[in-house]
């Protein structure tokens, strides 16, 4: 075999055995998605649909980058959308800001409702935001260890150890998630931005386990 042969050949089993590894590592980790929905992951049991899911989706990546080409780093805002309603928290220089981000979020596509709970002050510290991030953490935990409600219900949020909680929920649900959060070490306040429903339409919408079927078929037939 030739240097020029085995050089080639070299790169080719290379490639394979990149691409064997990443396949193996995206079958492990990746959710699975079939007709719109993530098996295994938080879309199968969300309380809303797909479509509005994707949504939500699209609407915080737009009003992102809108914010962003027009305050660029003077702002520091996050935009969380559940239900096509948009939670604004974060921090801008000014009221005038404060207001300008709210309109250019209410006219992006899809947009239900804004909630506007940005705070006009300096842009909180990055130390401040990896305390954030922590709060947000502990509470998801905590919602997860609760046996009586469903933690992929609720959307957390945490601005400056604020939390907000976002979700469709019931007013059980609502007040049991609040309990929770306040409880959690080095929370402030809790904000809710829920939409409660009644516990007849929870029903409704809550996804249904599979049907657990048997084989009643006898031994040795």
């Amino acid at each position: 075999m030739t240097p020029t042969t085995l050089n080639r050949t070299r790169r080719v089993v290379g490639t394979a055995l990149a691409a064997a590894t990443l396949a193996a590592a995206l079958s492990a980790c990746a959710p699975l998605i079939v007709g719109g929905a993530v098996v295994g992951g938080v879309m199968a049991v969300d309380r809303r649909t797909a479509g509005t899911q994707i949504e939500d989706e699209g609407i915080e990546l737009r009003a992102a980058n809108r914010i962003r080409e027009t305050l660029g780093d003077r702002a520091h805002v996050n935009v969380t959308s559940y239900n096509r309603q948009a939670l604004l928290t974060g921090e801008v220089a000014t009221a005038q800001d404060r207001q300008a981000v709210e309109q250019m979020v209410s006219q992006v596509e899809n947009v239900r409702s804004v909630v506007n709970d940005l705070a006009v002050m300096p842009p909180s510290t990055l130390s401040q935001r990896s305390t954030d991030t922590f709060i947000t953490g502990k509470v998801r935990a905590s919602l997860v260890d609760a046996q009586d409600i469903s933690a992929n219900s609720f959307k957390v949020v945490t601005e400056r150890n604020t939390v907000y909680l976002m979700g469709r929920v019931s007013q059980r649900e609502a007040n049991r998630a609040t309990d929770i959060a306040r409880g959690v070490t080095d929370v402030r306040k809790v904000v809710r931005v829920f939409e409660i429903v009644s516990e007849e339409e929870l029903r409704r919408i809550a996804p249904q386990p599979a049907p657990v079927t048997t084989d009643t078929k006898p031994a040795g037939g």
